[in-house]
């Protein structure tokens, strides 16, 4: 009966010892990042996942794991399996190229924000057309990915300081052209991406939209930050109006730099905002006057108050003005080694010819010159218009409603318009059916 006794309590301890070592084996970050690079699907989809739920430890398993091949590539030294190493990353980051800039995306915001709760980190919440983790996602989020994920700089600070999250507001429009000898081109069309910035709750702090540079970008996720560090902890009626001081303050800020950059290169300022400047009249004195000139006090009287300015420089900045404004901060645009060897791995695998390296540097010159022009067009416009809308809120903006209302009336491609507005039946195409398939 001893022997018996024995015998089943060495058995247990057996089996039992056996199940740690492979609950063990499941779960060790560096045994799931080898299985995640398998030939086998099924195990690498379920390494995957697992090393996703761990979050941004799971990542850095794949990083620490693959950290030679990863070096091989930068250098233009690929192996076999980079082609399933790259997949794997991209797969547990949800960010294609996430080679280039190690970062860890939340695709629920649920998810996000109670990291944000854990972590005191604001969130920098991503809205597209498409997906990150897919080449072709809309042209602003694949230029993201090359200008500022992968800029160290930038990487370091979104890894270091902020939550990660991403959601597609809708697929991208793409398309192919076919030259009929076997050459094509395939491109996405239209779309618009923004990128917000959250307190922990989800609230709106503030948004950046379209592209920037690296510099701009950076200075933007700065103001913002400092804005979410003062809200917090602190009640609802305080939290609103250090929020709309914060917007309205930094609408003053843009009109003022914007019309500052105007003079520099001799373009056309309204003469009641040189007036305004000369007399030396105070922004919330001007935005009380001109509520003032209406008894009904809607938040569209208060938006149109707050914004006045920017309407204005809006109407009288033509295109040249612009490109001269943009060379005024070409700083804000420069690109690093880190993005500039991404461009040039891109182009690696050519079908023509790889870039030569006098023909990199026309394609960095352009890129950096069309950086500058968005950064400040975006910032003196929509960021501006953004702040003048969030200047108006009296409570807490849900980020969803918002994001619905920046689709629809400032990049001006609203969720109720199927083809974004690239097909209009009072359009005559000359093909039948106007050209459109199912």
């Amino acid at each position: 009966m001893r022997f018996k006794t024995f015998a089943l309590l060495a058995l247990f301890f057996v089996v039992t010892f056996s199940f740690a070592q492979s609950t063990q084996a499941n779960t060790n970050p560096k045994t799931l990042a080898r299985q995640a690079v398998s030939e086998n699907a099924k195990e690498s989809a379920g390494a995957i996942n697992s090393l996703r739920a761990m979050g941004q430890a799971g990542l850095d398993a794949m990083f620490e794991t693959y950290a030679e091949e990863i070096k091989q590539y930068a250098a233009g030294n690929q192996s076999a399996s980079w082609p399933r190493i790259a997949s794997a990353l991209d797969g547990v980051s949800q960010q294609r190229n996430s080679y280039a800039s190690r970062l860890y995306w939340h695709t629920d915001l649920a998810k996000a924000e109670a990291e944000a709760r854990k972590s005191g980190k604001p969130i920098l919440s991503l809205r597209l057309l498409g997906n990150l983790n897919e080449e072709f996602s809309c042209a602003n989020s694949r230029f993201f990915r090359t200008a500022l994920y992968a800029n160290k700089a930038v990487s370091d600070v979104l890894r270091e300081r902020f939550v990660l999250h991403w959601k597609s507001v809708r697929p991208a429009p793409r398309v192919t052209i076919d030259y009929g000898d076997g050459r094509k081109l395939e491109r996405t069309l239209t779309g618009n991406s923004i990128h917000y910035i959250l307190d922990a709750e989800g609230g709106i702090v503030d948004a950046l939209p379209g592209l920037y540079g690296p510099q701009g970008f950076l200075r933007g996720l700065t103001e913002a930050e400092a804005v979410v560090k003062q809200i917090a902890g602190q009640n609802d009626v305080e939290r609103v109006k250090i929020l709309n001081r914060y917007h309205r303050d930094r609408v003053d800020a843009i009109t003022r730099a914007w019309t500052a950059d105007a003079q520099k290169v001799g373009a056309t300022i309204p003469e009641s905002i040189t007036r305004e400047a000369a007399e030396g009249e105070s922004f919330d004195a001007r935005v009380a006057a001109r509520t003032a000139m209406t008894k009904a006090m809607s938040e569209n009287t208060i938006i149109n108050a707050i914004s006045h300015d920017v309407i204005l420089l809006k109407g009288t900045t033509d295109e040249a003005a612009w490109m001269k404004i943009a060379s005024l901060h070409g700083k804000d645009a420069r690109l690093d080694e880190d993005s500039i060897a991404l461009i040039r791995r891109q182009h690696a695998n050519a079908k023509e010819s790889p870039l030569a390296q006098e023909q990199l540097s026309r394609v960095v010159q352009n890129f950096e010159r069309y950086l500058a022009f968005d950064t400040v067009r975006n910032e003196y416009t929509m960021h501006a218009q953004l702040h003048a809308w969030l200047a108006s809120v009296w409570g807490r903006r849900d980020v969803e409603s918002f994001n619905v209302k920046v689709y629809a009336e400032l990049f001006l491609t609203p969720g109720t318009d199927p083809w974004l507005g690239l097909y209009s039946p009072d359009t005559y195409t000359a093909l039948d059916g106007g050209g459109i398939t199912k």
